[in-house]
């Protein structure tokens, strides 16, 4: 299991005693600086899943953050490595001079640890890699918070040489369970548990046909079996299956080419993987519209399922933590289809709770035939 590395300080912080107590936190201004769109909407999408966190402002560019910090002022500051005309180490000591209440949190693509050491040097409380940020930023976002230092789970804590490591120093796990999020608008991230493949298939098979049937385009990510079986399937119930994906409004796509895509040292990688979800999205959306009409887009998959069946929980969390964010910010219809049975679930209960928990609605084929 991943951990990150969270160290408490024993002397109060400039907040204390602001948003101590869960029941009324005050708001937490943050600047966000990011130069890749997709994955800065996507850190903005995670921080607007709690109310209190309020994203001030977004920047591109080092230099223009330094200014911004200077004007605004932030409670906070989310802060890449690698950015244009000032790199983010240097901004963050500039940060520091000029906006000396202002907290810094680095999120990176970078995993060195000299990098990292350099980030703290310049007076950082926070480091997280990319890769790792869909279930770590928000625990990292509470931890400083509270005073205390976080280290991403992306980074061996070995590696550090950190003054506080004492009786204050701790490991957590890095998905807390204020992590659970709550239904929103125009949100529809579905989670159905199947007991067999054959019924996966057909319930992805009626998904798909309630979606062409109503002229959305349907974008399918499944095993090459499973995706003969469904065109099978649709071929049987008169769906012109040819002639949708010559117009762009089927695009069958195979898990594991799909996954190798994006996975990174056995992660999704965020950045990576909304560049991929993102031009997909737009892709079925415009191979769908006509007469300049605003489609929501199909998609039916398993690929977090597939990690899962691998044996790697973490990833298939973090893989649906992103689909939750696609759900979020594009007009997007998801159905994520697990084949698992009561006795699995109840084996690993905390990986399942965790899954729901990413998921606007959660259904079980299963559950629904133990009470028939």
């Amino acid at each position: 299991m991943m951990t990150a590395v969270i160290i408490l300080n024993s002397a109060p912080s400039e907040n204390a005693g602001r948003g101590n107590t869960g029941a009324a936190l005050s708001s937490i201004r943050i600047l966000v600086v990011e130069d890749y769109q997709p994955f800065r909407r996507f850190i903005c999408s995670t921080l607007g899943k709690r109310e209190e966190l309020q994203v001030i402002c977004e920047s591109a560019d080092g230099l223009d953050a330094v200014r911004k910090a200077e004007e605004l002022q932030p409670d906070l500051v989310l802060l890449d490595v690698g950015l244009p005309t000032m790199n983010g180490i240097d901004a963050a000591r500039e940060i520091r001079t000029l906006s000396p209440k202002s907290k810094i949190l680095f999120v990176t693509q970078e995993s060195s640890a000299d990098v990292a050491q350099a980030a703290f040097s310049s007076g950082a409380q926070g480091y997280v890699v990319k890769a790792c940020a869909g279930t770590e930023l928000l625990p990292a976002v509470e931890t400083i918070r509270q005073g205390g230092r976080f280290v991403g789970s992306g980074l061996s804590p070995d590696q550090f040489a950190m003054d506080e490591q004492s009786s204050d120093f701790r490991r957590e796990e890095a998905l807390p369970s204020f992590l659970a999020t709550a239904p929103e608008h125009a949100r529809n991230h579905k989670v159905q548990f199947y007991p067999d493949d054959d019924s996966l298939l057909a319930g992805f098979t009626r998904f798909i046909e309630a979606a062409l049937e109503g002229g959305n385009p349907v974008i399918v990510v499944a095993t090459a079996s499973h995706q003969k079986d469904i065109l099978q399937r649709l071929q049987a119930d008169a769906v012109d299956c040819a002639a949708a994906i010559e117009r762009g409004r089927y695009i069958p796509l195979d898990v594991a080419t799909t996954l190798s895509t994006f996975m990174v040292n056995g992660l999704p990688d965020p950045e990576r993987f909304l560049k991929v979800a993102s031009e997909l999205v737009e892709k079925a959306a415009s191979a769908g519209a006509t007469s300049g009409e605003h489609l929501r887009v199909a998609a039916c998959g398993e690929c977090a399922p597939t990690l899962w069946a691998q044996g790697k929980a973490d990833a298939a969390i973090q893989l649906e933590h992103l689909w939750d964010n696609i759900a979020r910010t594009c007009s997007v219809d998801i159905l994520c289809g697990y084949v698992l049975s009561p006795l699995q679930g109840e084996r690993d209960s905390q990986t399942y709770e965790r899954i729901c928990a990413e998921h606007s609605a959660v259904c079980s084929q299963w559950a629904a035939d133990s009470q028939s």
